[in-house]
């Protein structure tokens, strides 16, 4: 590979610099430098990354191909800065076996624009029934270290203890959806004023917050490690933020589109609008920020779900549940916590590359963008101001519920292992 010179990058929103990629690696970052033969690119103004990470993606193949597959998700999340995707098992099959893990795997390097690891099942089928098989998943080639059967909650406190007690072995860390079945059968929107006003089922926030709190206890009683996905309420928040104070190992992530909308949205009755955990209120949003900015809340994750026109363009009943993310999450987080003086662009590289990476175990990113580290980067003008098209959205799927609204900041680099996959806002 060639050698690249990055001029003037402003280096986690600092002081201008410049970044010379060689090959693989960051070579030299500093002032004034040069390179003979080096491609430059010009970043007056753009702030440089490391290349973000996403513990929450869903890629759908196999299986719903219609959707996505691993090579147009994986376009995707470069276009959106992301170097590092963790693929969710619910796939078909489930990827709750040795094979199928393998196989995403193995689609994620063909497809060369960025490294997927994939997440496998706690439970056989999702079915919260039987464990799955953690420890032959952990040490087959995808070396799997992040299980969940997220789009289900593990309910049965005995087989998530035993999941806890089963991936401390090897340090891996259990991810749940928390969702107690029996208080949102039938949900479709969160419960409140606007849901009894529409007279749709109501979501309530206990059933996220009960789960969590039994979960952060039983992480404490084993001493093993847990993981909250798309945590969505003000309670929530709390009760993380009381595990943490009591020193239980329990991380966080909060979606960027529980970052800025709320259920009042639901009154177009626009399917584009439902998702699992529902938009909250305004209430909620403002804690989950704070709580981001604090680091209650560790990281942000897409929970990118792609669906086909058909299982979207419906009525609100029968739609899926699901929002695409990866393309417009650095936007969003731009807008709501860089914009509002709530994060540092520091503070998003920590939210969004450095810590999802480390909760992960993602070898070779979320590294500081410093010499003789591996070239793993994103460059982000955040000067940009446009509306969201999602026609030109590399992903397969287009249920953005940001169609037409004004969002700041471009990516318009990205770099694999020193391998440009996106130039000027271009997948290569």
């Amino acid at each position: 590979m060639s050698k690249i010179l990055i001029r003037g990058a402003q280096v986690l929103g600092g002081e201008p610099q410049d970044v010379l990629i060689d090959g693989d690696t960051v070579a030299e970052v500093g002032t004034g430098l040069g390179a003979e033969g080096a491609t430059v690119v010009e970043a007056d103004g753009k702030i440089l990354l490391p290349g973000l990470v996403d513990l929450h993606t869903h890629l759908r193949e196999p299986g719903r191909e219609d959707s996505e597959t691993v090579l147009t998700g994986t376009r995707a999340a470069a276009s959106g800065g992301y170097t590092s995707v963790f693929a969710m098992a619910n796939t078909f099959p489930v990827a709750d076996t040795a094979g199928v893990v393998e196989q995403v795997y193995r689609l994620g390097k063909e497809s060369g624009y960025c490294d997927v690891q994939p997440i496998g099942a706690v439970t056989v089928g999702l079915e919260g029934k039987k464990l799955a098989e953690l420890g032959a998943m952990h040490e087959s080639a995808a070396g799997v270290t992040v299980f969940s059967d997220d789009g289900k909650c593990v309910d049965d406190a005995v087989i998530m203890r035993r999941a806890l007690e089963y991936v401390k072995a090897f340090g891996g860390v259990v991810a749940q959806h928390a969702q107690e079945p029996r208080l949102t059968e039938g949900a479709q929107m969160n419960e409140g004023v606007v849901s009894a006003e529409l007279g749709l089922g109501g979501w309530p926030a206990v059933a996220e917050e009960s789960i969590i709190a039994r979960d952060v206890l039983l992480a404490e009683h084993v001493g093993s490690r847990v993981h909250i996905c798309h945590l969505s309420t003000a309670g929530s928040v709390e009760i993380v933020r009381w595990a943490k104070s009591r020193g239980i190992d329990v991380t966080a992530e909060v979606t960027p589109h529980h970052l800025l909308l709320t259920d009042e949205l639901v009154r177009s009755y626009n399917p584009v609008y439902k998702v699992n955990p529902p938009l909250r209120t305004e209430r909620d949003v403002l804690a989950l920020r704070e709580a981001l900015a604090d680091g209650t809340i560790d990281i942000v994750a897409t929970d990118h779900a792609p669906h086909p026109h058909e299982d979207k363009d419906c009525e609100w009943g029968a739609a899926a549940m699901g929002m695409v993310g990866l393309e417009t999450a650095l936007s969003v987080v731009q807008h709501t916590m860089v914009d509002t003086g709530l994060l540092t662009w520091a503070g998003v590289a920590d939210r969004m590359s450095h810590t999802p990476a480390r909760i992960g175990q993602a070898e070779g990113h979320g590294r500081p963008v410093s010499a003789g580290e591996p070239a793993n980067l994103t460059l982000v003008d955040p000067a940009y101001r446009g509306p969201v098209d999602p026609a030109g959205f590399a992903s397969r799927s287009r249920n953005t519920p940001y169609e037409g609204r004004e969002l700041p900041g471009r990516v318009t680099h990205t770099w694999l292992r020193g391998r440009a996959t996106l130039v000027d806002g271009k997948l290569q």
